[in-house]
């Protein structure tokens, strides 16, 4: 580590690995160089020299040292021989008592030295004192531990009450502060993540084929470089992004979250304003209630389906899922000639799959010569044509917003029935809220309602534009998808021995 006196491991007894932690640490910080110098003095006080530096940073002293990346391998003996551990403090070798004191009996049992910052020589945990000494100074660590826990939820409850955020922002939004580190004043969205979340949800509303999935997504968003949601909040506050990639359980959490919607959410419902009942709205949302709602159809898990039903592909091949054998009927896969590269071929006897007992000879065609034949006969089909893009149109949403107010009313119907409101001033409150909450349902239903549904909208595209503009075989496999195309692959000596089909352009126009 630049900056850091190490010295080589010399088996003098005395080659110590120095251990600094920090649960949160910031550009600003101090406390990293303070530490150093602490473990340092107390190193020299025994004699002792640095070989290697353990630090932890954003890590928590409530985590088992074992199982801290800096620390953890030098006390499971992966990291080569060392003769102890020294510390500016116990706290820093960790909050909890059972943990410090689990840690020193080991490295005690290994004949390892522990040794702090302020304590006069190494920790023996053979004189009574010392181990009750330490035992008192790590109950006091986990006692500091459990009061900045309880501060911290006191804070995420009085910040709720108040109707301000006090967690990290969802995907989507952010923070700003009229000072750096000062109090939140306002929440908005973020651009480029707002954008993205969009997109995800636009794509999904509008596929109709089942091959646009939170699945496929993530492993789109992956490929295409985007910032994980880790990552981004790891950017947003000034820190390196490692590389993580996309989950599908988080886009789908993005997608169906009630803070998609603006609002302020507690274990992910919308928390309710005291005095209106209604949710707490932070800012603008990435959609509307009857967007989420059919997010949330789209997203749910499909029914069960047998092993052997085709799955949307999350690969960049072209024709991925696109094929079948014309011999047994089975969907063509990806494989290697050799040689000769990739090639699309059916698998079916080898695995002997249901009907593939007499695919013989098994239908194969070099990967590049089968793309290039789609792709010249798509174009010519469908080239010229205009793209039109199906989008998600919510509709009025008076539905689903007389739909909110009624659960709302139902719900201080019920309140009421079980003793609630009963007091003067609760029972005037109760009675304003239900009256207002009728008077809109009413004022809604006299407005004319435009039902959700797919709308076709021109793009001033051609299909030729876009397939070049296509970012990777993937995008243009969804296109492929879009059109309905499909093929049939036949041994050599067939006639034809890739057979394209693709949707009808007459009957297109008419559903358009």
């Amino acid at each position: 580590m630049n900056g850091m006196v190490t010295t080589e491991y010399d088996g003098c007894g005395r080659c110590l690995v120095g251990v600094r932690r920090l649960s949160r640490k910031k550009d600003a910080t101090s406390s990293p160089e303070k530490q150093k110098g602490q473990v340092l003095k107390a190193a020299a006080s025994v004699g002792g020299h640095i070989i290697a530096w353990a630090d932890d940073w954003e890590v928590s002293g409530a985590t088992d040292p074992l199982t801290r990346a800096g620390l953890g391998p030098w006390l499971r003996g992966e990291n080569g021989p060392y003769s102890g551990i020294v510390g500016p403090s116990v706290d820093r070798i960790g909050r909890n008592q059972r943990d410090v004191l689990n840690t020193a009996h080991m490295i005690h049992d290994q004949g390892r030295m522990l040794v702090t910052e302020g304590h006069d020589g190494p920790w023996n945990l053979d004189d009574p004192a010392d181990e009750m000494r330490l035992s008192m100074e790590s109950f006091g660590a986990q006692m500091e531990l459990r009061a900045i826990q309880k501060r911290n939820r006191d804070g995420a409850v009085t910040a709720r009450t108040l109707g301000k955020p006090n967690n990290a922002p969802s995907y989507g939004f952010e923070y700003v502060r009229l000072t750096p580190m000062g109090k939140i004043d306002h929440v908005r969205l973020h651009k480029g993540a707002a954008r993205n979340a969009r997109e995800v949800a636009k794509r999904i509303l509008a596929d109709e084929t089942g091959t646009i999935t939170p699945y496929t997504e993530a492993a789109r968003l992956t490929r295409a470089g985007v910032l994980s949601p880790s990552d981004h909040m790891a950017v947003l506050y000034g820190k390196e992004p490692k590389g993580t990639p996309w989950s599908p359980k988080s886009l789908i959490f993005i997608l169906t979250n009630e803070a998609s919607l603006g609002y302020l959410t507690h274990n992910g419902r919308a928390v309710l304003d005291e005095k209106t009942g209604q949710p707490i709205r932070l800012c603008e949302g990435l959609w509307d209630r009857p967007t989420l709602d059919r997010l949330r159809e789209k997203c749910r898990p499909a029914n069960p389906q047998p092993a052997t039903a085709p799955r949307a592909p999350k690969a960049t091949r072209l024709g991925s899922k696109l094929g079948t054998c014309g011999n047994c009927g089975n969907t063509i896969t990806v494989g290697s000639r050799g040689r000769e590269g990739a090639s699309y071929r059916c698998t079916g006897r080898v695995k002997r799959l249901k009907g593939s007992e007499r695919c013989t000879p098994a239908p194969s065609i070099k990967l590049t010569a089968a793309d290039e034949t789609i792709t010249t006969w798509f174009l010519e089909r469908y080239g010229p044509g205009e793209i039109m893009e199906k989008v998600w149109d919510p509709g009025s949403g008076n539905t689903a917003r007389i739909a909110e107010l009624k659960a709302d009313r139902k719900r201080l119907r019920e309140d009421r029935l079980a003793g609630l409101y009963n007091d003067e001033d609760d029972a005037e409150w109760y009675r304003a809220q239900y009256a207002r909450i009728g008077r809109e349902i009413k004022e809604l239903q006299a407005l004319p309602e435009r039902p959700a549904g797919m709308r076709l909208v021109p793009t001033g595209k051609t299909v030729a534009q876009a397939w070049e503009e296509a970012p990777d075989d993937a995008a243009r496999r969804e296109l492929l998808a879009s059109y309905d195309v499909r093929f049939v692959l036949y041994p050599d000596g067939a006639g034809d021995r890739l057979k394209i089909t693709g949707a009808d352009l007459f009957e297109m126009a008419l559903a358009a």
